[in-house]
């Protein structure tokens, strides 16, 4: 059987790994917006031709080592952020002998919802037990 991705959880697995998503959501947030911040400063710099270093460039380099890393986890384990703002992600699973994905949104209590691989968010269904 051809598949896209190499791990597949059941559901017990993705919902033991939610606490940890969730940290890993918010360490990514916190990084993205300090680089939201960071950027045009810095971009404003280099236009300017000078020289950087500093506190700025610090906490530039450390938003994107915390963001580059908080996306490695994920990738890592083939969980799929489908939107960052909304804490929305997708785990690789079989139901029915078919590759489809487990999803997941931040604030929801329980992986409670699927979709085929190709319909995204707009077609996720209850997941029947």
């Amino acid at each position: 059987m051809n598949t896209r991705f190499q791990h597949h959880y059941t559901r017990e697995e993705a919902r033991q790994l939610l606490p940890q998503v969730e940290e890993w959501l918010v360490r990514l947030e916190a990084s993205k917006k300090e680089l939201e911040r960071s950027v045009p400063r810095v971009e404003s710099l280099l236009e300017g031709g000078a020289d950087l270093g500093g506190g700025l460039v610090v906490r530039y380099l450390s938003a994107y080592l915390e963001f580059k890393g908080g996306l490695a986890e994920f990738s890592r384990r083939e969980i799929l952020i489908k939107d960052l703002d909304r804490g929305l992600v997708d785990f690789p699973a079989f139901m029915a002998g078919r590759e489809v994905f487990l999803c997941w949104e931040r604030g929801e209590p329980d992986i409670e919802h699927w979709h085929d691989l190709d319909t995204g968010f707009a077609g996720r269904a209850p997941i029947e037990e």
